[in-house]
């Protein structure tokens, strides 16, 4: 397993370039929302601890994970304002097959939106095996994936605003 004994939530603010100025969307899916909704805050808590402001914030929710490509792709055509924007969602694999088709989807569709080359989408979606994975990974013991998603938002807008 990647992530064992490793605690995502580990990061040094001081080594990271300076957010203030910088505005970034957040996309959350509901479905988990015990899981997303805890992502969503350690990647807000980051988000303000290395600089960026409330006002440039801008969070908004949709059904599902799935649903997290149109919604990022909304709101990327019409806040063009923006830095990056962080994908938050959770798959927990079931009795079918629809949890690869989710996954699959899902990555592929916000790997297309970076291709696009407008602003950077960062991942942040949890496939995870069952609900115990999910929770070490949003606040349990292996950390916050969401507080990792806010770091990386924060380099690649850095990165993007380097013409």
């Amino acid at each position: 397993m990647a992530t064992a004994q490793k605690n995502l939530s580990e990061f040094d603010p001081d080594q990271l370039p300076d957010a203030n100025g910088l505005t970034i969307g957040v996309v959350v899916a509901q479905w988990n929302s015990e899981i997303t909704h805890a992502l969503a805050q350690g990647a807000l808590e980051t988000l303000k601890r290395c600089g960026v402001q409330d006002d440039h914030i801008l969070q908004w929710d949709v059904p599902g994970s799935f649903e997290l490509i149109y919604g990022c792709q909304k709101m990327m055509s019409t806040h063009q304002e923006l830095d990056a924007i962080i994908a938050i969602g959770s798959v927990v694999e079931g009795e079918t097959k629809h949890f690869d088709f989710v996954c699959s989807g899902v990555t592929q569709g916000i790997k297309d939106l970076n291709l696009l080359g407008i602003m950077p989408v960062i991942f942040c979606v949890l496939t995870d095996h069952n609900m115990e994975q999910a929770r070490a990974r949003s606040g349990g013991k292996h950390g916050n994936k969401g507080v990792e998603a806010a770091v990386a938002a924060i380099q690649m807008a850095i990165l993007g605003s380097k013409k």
